[in-house]
C-alpha cells in the first residue's frame, strides 16, 4: 500500500505511538518502553526509557520499523538506530491536526496498516469542539521542585485552547519553562490546570499551592497522549474544567 517492505515487528519508544500500534493492530508490536503502560496487558520487550533505550536491545529484536518522537526521544539514540541499519520514524508533533497527521503517517505509510476506526472516531470527537466563551487564562504545571509549566508550542496546550482554556505561558521563549512559584501566583491567571502526568498531581500535591485559584485537576493521559485516547479525550477534559469552574 505505501510502497515500503512488509512491516511485521515494530519497536515503539513513545507510549502514546505505542498505545497506537498495539490497539491498530495486536501482534505487530514486539518492543517498548518500559512507561509505555497502555494498552493494559502489553506484553513485549522493554527496551528501557524514552531517553535512554538500550540501543543493543532494540538492534536485537530485529524490528522493521521503530516509531518515535522529536521531543520525547533523543537525537543521539536515533542516530546511533539508524546507524545500526534500522528504519526509524520520527514523529513531530504539537498540534491535535499534526497528531492526526502523524498517526496515520505512521499506523498507514510506516507499518502499512489501513487507517483505524479509532482514529475516524478521535477526529469526529474533536471537529464539533468549541470554546465556551472567552478563553480562561490559566497556569498548567507539569512539574515541581522546581516548578515548569506549559510554554509555548505544545499539543497539551493546543488541546487547552481548544477547550476554552488559554495558557498563560503560551509565549513564553521556551515550551516547558521553569517559573517560580510566586511568579505563577501572580501572573493573573483564573485557573490552575493540574494533570497526573508527567507529575502526578492530586487534591493533596499541588492546589494547596495555588491558593485563592481554582484547580481543575485532570487526566494527564487524555491531555498529553495522542492515540485512541483521543476520542474520549474532549469529554474527559471538558467534565474536569466543568468541576473547577463551579
Amino acid at each position: 500500500m505505501s510502497g515500503r517492505p512488509a512491516v511485521r515487528r515494530v519497536v515503539s519508544l513513545v507510549p502514546s505511538l505505542t498505545e497506537a500500534v498495539a490497539v491498530t493492530e495486536p501482534g505487530l508490536l514486539v518492543g517498548a518502553t518500559n512507561w509505555c503502560e497502555e494498552p493494559a496487558g502489553l506484553d513485549v520487550v522493554r527496551i528501557g526509557g524514552t531517553k535512554n533505550p538500550d540501543v543493543a536491545r532494540v538492534v536485537a529484536l530485529a524490528p522493521d520499523l521503530v516509531v518515535a518522537n522529536e521531543e520525547e526521544n533523543r537525537a543521539p539514540d536515533l542516530a546511533a538506530l539508524r546507524a545500526a541499519g534500522l528504519d526509524v520514524m520520527v514523529t513531530g508533533i504539537r498540534t491535535l491536526d499534526q497528531a492526526f497527521r502523524e498517526l496515520e503517517r505512521v499506523l498507514v505509510r510506516g507499518c502499512g496498516l489501513r487507517p483505524p476506526a479509532w482514529l475516524s472516531d478521535a477526529r469526529d470527537a474533536w471537529r464539533d469542539v468549541s470554546a465556551p466563551g472567552p478563553l480562561l487564562r490559566a497556569v498548567v504545571p507539569v512539574w515541581r521542585r522546581p516548578w515548569m509549566v506549559l510554554g509555548s508550542d505544545t499539543f497539551a496546550g493546543d488541546l487547552l485552547a481548544r477547550l476554552g482554556v488559554a495558557n498563560v505561558h503560551a509565549g513564553h521563549a521556551e515550551r516547558y519553562p521553569r517559573v517560580p512559584l510566586d511568579e505563577l501566583n501572580a501572573c493573573g491567571a483564573e485557573l490552575v490546570v493540574l494533570p497526573d502526568e508527567p507529575y502526578r498531581f492530586t487534591r493533596d500535591d499541588g492546589p494547596e499551592a495555588f491558593p485563592g485559584l481554582p484547580c481543575a485537576l485532570v487526566s494527564g493521559r487524555h491531555l498529553t497522549w495522542y492515540g485512541p485516547s483521543l476520542t474520549r479525550a474532549p469529554q474527559v477534559l471538558a467534565a474536569a474544567l466543568r468541576a473547577a469552574r463551579r
